[in-house]
């Protein structure tokens, strides 16, 4: 990222392409359309006639009587002509001693794992919060002791990894051993690798596919982005072994994908709908298929996929093996689970409450809706002065209209932004991310398309321009940073219309040892009303609500408000070498009390140097800042609360 001095520290990209809106141009999709907000078609066999519309309800496009989703006696999630989606496939009638045998127990567990006393493997799982309901399958702590082939070992070691993750350190013997299970973890911790490594062993220890037989491994994906990102994945890994892949998704050209069917493949990666239109077809068939993947499998149900995912597994015989990756555990998970899977285990990773990363700093500003476009303005100047070079943001919205409104918003100000969300073609989208993941444009405008399995590496901070209508997904989106290790910094605004996600939101600060902003705590107190400091008389007012732009009397957010946790120990935004403790309390010499950190955070920065806590006219809502600031001139004002 560079950042072009003249215009108040903005960011400045070689290319500057967002693809305007095209008319209110929508893709036909025939799979119900994977990736997140939908528009209906006439052609939308997986939605009834529709889809979801700008993150909302069901449209029925078909103009038929029938149910508030657009049914006319078909499943609670549509279908053309009330038949639901996959009407053309008939469930086999499985005939276990004609079906071919295959193996799937690979694991031979190594002499140093299954050596280790039950108080070593307990101490393991506890420093790594793994929590597993099987006994019966140690936790591995390096790549060595996994007992895989050579050649995964050695693809391993070519991609640099040093150690496993704890969900691979878990899961692979789990899913090495032919059993079926659950895998619950959060976003970035390493589920792909866990089930496409012991997927190549499976494949390297069956038949050779003949012409006209289907894929042996299917990956279910709610998106095609993350199917994308799967694929990239299995190629890498896949490659010594000469195995085959594709990647079906809607919104492409059906060709391509039908000729890889049709050549045949190993593996099929594939979002729901559009591996039903093929099997429809006739261009594939599930007969070979031994190993199957669910991942995201709580997004996937979400986005209205369960007909679709049930008619698919109606497909596969009732003897394989099948992986289930979430990283929430709802009961909609359960049910699915429980109908398709024999004697699973269950792993899970983290805390078994809802969680969000440990290793994000979590900011929200309680706020009123007319005042958030000019807090995103004044927070892009803070992150624009004082992010490192290539750091990337994602600011993420409700509805494709306001993206494409915010992002023009944004290049207004001078900055260049890219946009995604469910209407733009797959070419636009795959162009998108090019650039973006390249770092030709630094900030990307989405709907929660871009929410999940998203993996790009450099994004440091996730902007809530709107709050989502769950804490899954608040979880979820930030989950886009502080991936692998790494630390990020995520930025909520949260509005009298979000009250009721005010208590979840805040078990969520509390669970990852956030300050809580007190206004928040004021919501749930009471009842969830919303009415927050509207007059002016409360220390966290944003304004008074006097219809404009709060006052900034302070200038943006302070430099000591966004330390850069990933950068080592004094290496905060504040200057002056002195490190900042963040947003977080109880952990390592953070503040033990919110007015503590609060006043910590004020006199963070040094005197003088515009870097004193959160600001009026930005985040905060309701501090003054240490010392006079760059961009309102105002003299330091006393610090402490307003």
């Amino acid at each position: 990222m560079s950042f072009n001095q003249s215009s108040g520290g903005g960011f400045r990209s070689g290319r500057d392409n967002d693809f305007g809106p095209r008319g209110g141009r929508g893709f036909g999709n025939r799979s119900g359309g994977e990736g997140g907000n939908f528009r209906g078609s006439s052609s939308g066999g997986g939605g009834g006639g529709g889809g979801f519309r700008n993150g909302g309800g069901f449209r029925n496009a078909g103009g038929r009587s029938g149910d508030r989703f657009g049914n006319s006696g078909g499943g609670r999630f549509g279908g053309r002509g009330g038949a639901g989606p996959g009407r053309g496939l008939r469930k086999p009638h499985w005939d276990m001693q004609q079906l071919r045998p295959f193996k799937k127990d690979f694991y031979v567990p190594h002499t140093t794992v299954a050596g280790r006393s039950t108080y070593e493997v307990d101490d393991f799982r506890r420093s790594k919060e793994i929590s597993v309901d099987s006994d019966g399958f140690n936790p591995i702590q390096n790549f060595e002791e996994a007992s895989f082939p050579d050649y995964v070992i050695q693809e391993i070691r070519n991609q640099g990894y040093d150690y496993p993750t704890p969900i691979q350190a878990q899961g692979w013997p789990i899913a090495l051993s032919g059993r079926d299970m659950v895998g619950i973890a959060q976003t970035g911790s390493g589920k792909t690798l866990a089930y496409i490594l012991p997927a190549i062993v499976h494949i390297n220890n069956q038949p050779r596919l003949n012409p006209g037989e289907g894929p042996i491994v299917l990956v279910l994906a709610p998106t095609r982005e993350l199917a994308q990102q799967i694929q990239q994945v299995a190629s890498e890994f896949g490659r010594s072994s000469y195995i085959r892949n594709t990647c079906i998704f809607g919104g492409a050209p059906k060709g391509p994908q039908a000729r890889d069917l049709e050549r045949g493949v190993e593996i099929c990666i594939a979002t729901p709908g559009r591996l039903i239109d093929f099997l429809e077809k006739g261009s594939t068939n599930l007969a070979r298929c031994t190993y199957l993947v669910l991942d995201e499998a709580d997004r996937m149900l979400d986005m209205g996929f369960e007909p679709q995912i049930r008619k698919i597994i109606e497909q596969i015989r009732p003897d394989r093996q099948t992986l289930m990756w979430s990283a929430t555990w709802p009961k909609e998970v359960m049910k699915l689970a429980s109908d398709f899977m024999n004697n699973y285990i269950t792993i899970n990773v983290g805390s078994l409450q809802l969680s969000a990363n440990h290793n994000i700093l979590q900011i929200v500003d309680v706020c009123q809706e007319h005042e958030k476009e000019y807090k995103l303005n004044q927070l892009l100047q803070e992150i624009g002065n004082n992010a490192e070079p290539g750091d990337k943001i994602i600011i993420f919205v409700e509805t494709k209209k306001k993206v494409e409104q915010i992002t023009r918003n944004i290049k207004r100000y001078g900055w260049p932004a890219l946009c995604m969300h469910g209407d733009k073609s797959q070419q636009e989208r795959d162009y998108v991310l090019k650039d973006f993941r390249m770092g030709k444009s630094t900030i990307l405008v989405a709907t929660d398309v871009a929410a999940r399995g998203l993996d790009v590496e450099g994004i440091k901070y996730v902007i809530n321009y709107d709050y989502p209508n769950s804490s899954e997904d608040y979880i979820h989106r930030i989950g886009r940073t502080a991936r692998s290790d790494t630390t990020g910094t995520s930025y909520a605004f949260f509005t009298p219309g979000n009250s009721r996600q005010a208590k979840d939101l805040i078990s969520v600060l509390k669970e990852a040892n956030q300050i809580i902003n007190p206004k928040l705590t004021e919501m749930v107190n009471r009842g969830g009303s919303g009415g927050f400091g509207n007059k002016g008389g409360s220390r966290w007012s944003s304004g008074g609500n006097r219809g404009g732009p709060p006052r900034n009397r302070s200038g943006p957010i302070g430099r000591s408000n966004l330390s850069n946790r990933n950068a080592g120990p004094n290496r905060g935004f504040g200057g002056g070498g002195r490190e900042m403790s963040g947003g977080r309390s109880g952990q390592g010499g953070a503040p033990s009390s919110a007015r503590e950190g609060f006043n910590r955070m004020n006199e963070a920065g040094p005197r003088g140097g515009g870097a004193g806590a959160i600001s009026r006219g930005a985040l905060g809502g309701g501090f003054r800042a240490g010392g006079p600031s760059r961009f309102s001139g105002n003299a330091g004002a006393p610090r402490g609360y307003n």
